[in-house]
């Protein structure tokens, strides 16, 4: 089975505001209030905070380091206050190092929080967003920025719609099954090195890097660029995982699976994905293998399982001690 390198794991401990501004302006149709603020401030926590306790004068467990997420509660409360009164909460909570705020529901900035905001240099965003939403889709966006990433040397395909990442030796035939999978129609997303994202509990999306992107290396040929000579509908940017292939030369002395009851799994960032190990022969047809194991795959997961099912014909065939009689009663004449 294959070894995980602890090295090959990696976490963001922050992201810059400007970072954060540029990916996510479209995206949460956010809009920027203050200028030449300082862009290259740090956001180091994925959790939003709602600065209401703070604003009203509680700031003893007020979680400061997180963005602020300012909504209807606490511009309603904002609004009943004097100007001198606001200027005081703003104070209050601009004294803090707060990453930046978020203005929810299209609710403009007072101008006595813009004044302050540009003496502590705090960036105050807008977003016509509810705060619900908002709050909802920045969450998301910062738990894929600081989630753990694994990088791994494989080749990630979409075979039948489910994420098989084939790995193995160098030089074992990676990049080529993989070539003949994108020749059958189905979708390479990464190859020689994928990055594995983990999305919530159970899930890990992978994705190729910047730099390759969809290229590959045939040995033999060298770089091909599967988008140019196969098309858009050849590639995918991102995927789910859901099994593992290794590919190994035939050993004499390996125990390969022969009915498929003892299903093996391997543990990728405490994920445990469906692992198959797949000997190579001479003559092997290993890209139709491989979508049979796609299809299998999806059978199971639909709830039928063809080796229980067989299994519970041979147990019910001993229990009923009836014969091995074959399939067919009577064979009628063939003039063909």
């Amino acid at each position: 089975m294959i070894k995980i390198d602890s090295k090959n794991t990696t976490r963001k401990d922050h992201i810059t505001i400007d970072f954060f501004y540029e990916q996510t302006k479209n995206r949460f149709n956010l809009k920027l209030f203050t200028k030449d603020q300082d862009c290259n401030k740090v956001i180091v926590d994925q959790n939003l905070h709602r600065p209401g306790l703070a604003l009203a004068g509680f700031v003893d467990l007020f979680s400061y380091n997180r963005i602020q997420v300012i909504g209807n509660t606490e511009m309603g409360y904002l609004k009943i206050l004097s100007k001198d009164q606001r200027k005081k909460s703003f104070e209050r909570l601009f004294k803090f190092d707060i990453p930046c705020i978020v203005i929810t529901n299209n609710h403009e900035p007072f101008p006595e929080m813009i004044e302050l905001a540009d003496k502590y240099k705090i960036t105050i965003f807008g977003s016509n967003y509810s705060t619900t939403k908002i709050v909802y889709l920045i969450s998301d966006f910062l738990e894929d920025q600081f989630a753990p990433r694994l990088s791994l040397h494989g080749s990630f395909v979409d075979v039948y719609g489910v994420g098989i990442l084939f790995v193995g030796k160098s030089g074992i035939g990676k990049s080529e099954v993989a070539l003949d999978l994108v020749e059958r129609g189905h979708r390479i997303v990464a190859d020689d090195v994928v990055i594995f994202t983990k999305k919530g509990e159970g899930i890990l999306m992978g994705s190729g890097t910047k730099l390759v992107e969809h290229f590959m290396e045939v040995r033999g040929i060298g770089i091909i660029d599967i988008r140019s000579m196969f098309g858009v509908r050849a590639i995918r940017y991102q995927k789910r995982l859901e099994l593992v292939v290794e590919l190994e030369v035939w050993d004499d002395n390996t125990e390969y699976t022969r009915t498929g009851l003892d299903s093996k799994t391997i543990s990728l960032m405490d994920i445990d994905i469906p692992y198959v190990k797949l000997p190579i022969v001479p003559g092997k047809n290993v890209t139709v293998i491989s979508e049979v194991i796609a299809l299998n795959y999806l059978l199971r997961h639909y709830g039928y399982d063809a080796a229980k099912k067989l299994q519970e014909k041979l147990l019910n065939s001993m229990k009923n001690h009836s014969r091995n009689d074959r399939h067919v009663d009577y064979f009628e004449h063939d003039f063909e």
